[in-house]
């Protein structure tokens, strides 16, 4: 069974800097897609970043050249560097792999919703101060 635990939440200040990471084990034959999602109090979980098999990626729009993932060799850890914060980048973020392959879900995964057959962490926790 996969399992993933994220690290790096924290409080930071707008226009600053965070980066989370996410390992997996378990994983199996690495031909899925990670990801980090988000989800701010009273709104809906959305994929902020998510990388394929063939290492295409795929960003929500608002995070577009402010956030980017890093996947290591062995594709188990992923990372997402968080840059030029905002108040709106604030919620619980949780790393997650689809249980269906990267291959048809679009280039960089990119119609993964997360809705179904898919694996999540716990969380870590994002809190914006300006």
């Amino acid at each position: 069974q996969v399992q993933l635990m994220e690290s790096g939440g924290d409080s930071v200040q707008t226009g600053g800097s965070l980066r989370l990471s996410c390992a997996a084990t378990n994983l199996g034959t690495p031909k899925y897609c990670m990801g980090w999602f988000r989800q701010a109090p009273g709104k809906e979980r959305e994929r902020v970043a998510s990388i394929a098999a063939d290492g295409g990626t795929d960003y929500l729009g608002s995070v577009r050249g402010r956030f980017t993932v890093i996947q290591d060799n062995t594709k188990t850890k992923l990372d997402q560097q968080l840059n030029s914060i905002r108040v709106d980048d604030a919620g619980m973020y949780y790393c997650a792999v689809s249980r269906l392959p990267s291959i048809i879900l679009g280039r960089g995964c990119r119609n993964w919703s997360g809705r179904e057959h898919t694996t999540w962490g716990q969380g870590t926790q994002v809190t914006i101060f300006s």
